[in-house]
């Protein structure tokens, strides 16, 4: 009974250890018209603000929507909280946060009898409440005098990887290079963004979103784009974000992109 308690403490003091290092990530927000969007912010050690510094927008998942302002730090977060990660890659680490009645990606979704969710991309169309607000926001930050306009990139899950691909289509200028965990697109949207260094993920047992769509980004970009690679991990399931933010080369090699 004793070891019992004393787990549960040491769970607790645990929890509180994370929720104050994610403390570290100040809270933000876009507000535009009728655009609005929040975010938390990561800024490097020892900011310099007459320094200008690479920029990483990292979008998540569907569970984590809202308008809390703080859901969109459980996966991912603590990766960039990490002492040499800070010091090896100092940048300006964004989690932006999509509220509960939009999505990032323009997608339509259907529920079958069985309750497994279908996902038909849209070829082109119009962006989303939440895509509309992000764009914003993103040009937002590119006028800021710290903010190194060849470093800018970025990365998701799920939802959030749907919502890269997509943000990549629409502001293909923008980037120097991108990831995207377990998310999907249309295949004919491709070409928008075949010129932007990119690394795929999928779990091989993903019963949320089919590893087949990024199976097929994957070998179109390596038939017509300029650089793409491709992690399969034949024994994850849906969160198989677990293991791409492990990738230990995962950071230097999206930092090691700069917009030609």
């Amino acid at each position: 009974m004793k070891n019992f308690f004393l787990a549960i403490c040491l769970l607790f003091a645990a929890q509180i250890l994370n929720a104050q290092d994610l403390k570290k990530y100040d809270k933000g927000n876009f507000i535009k018209g009728k655009d609005s969007i929040y975010y938390r912010i990561l800024f490097p050690e020892n900011f310099n603000p007459k320094q200008k510094y690479p920029v990483l927008f990292v979008l998540h998942g569907r569970g984590e929507s809202g308008s809390d302002n703080e859901k969109q730090l459980t996966h991912g977060a603590k990766l960039f909280l990490k002492d040499d990660i800070r010091r090896n890659f100092p940048s300006i680490i964004v989690f932006p946060q999509c509220p509960l009645d939009s999505y990032w990606a323009n997608v339509n979704i259907t529920t079958n009898d069985k309750g497994k969710r279908n996902f038909a991309f849209v070829e082109g169309g119009k962006p989303t409440k939440a895509m509309h607000a992000l764009r914003r926001m993103v040009k937002d930050f590119l006028k800021k005098p710290y903010v190194n306009k060849e470093q800018v990139y970025v990365g998701g899950l799920s939802m959030g990887g749907m919502g890269t691909y997509e943000l990549l289509r629409r502001q293909r200028r923008t980037f120097a290079a991108a990831f995207a965990i377990c998310g999907g697109d249309n295949t004919n949207n491709i070409k928008k963004y075949k010129n932007i260094p990119l690394w795929i993920f999928h779990g091989g047992k993903d019963d949320i979103v089919d590893p087949a769509f990024s199976m097929a980004i994957a070998e179109r970009l390596k038939v017509v784009g300029k650089e793409v690679k491709f992690t399969f991990y034949p024994n994850a399931n849906h969160n198989s974000w677990d293991s791409a933010f492990a990738e230990p080369e995962l950071l230097p090699w999206l930092f090691g992109h700069q917009k030609n």
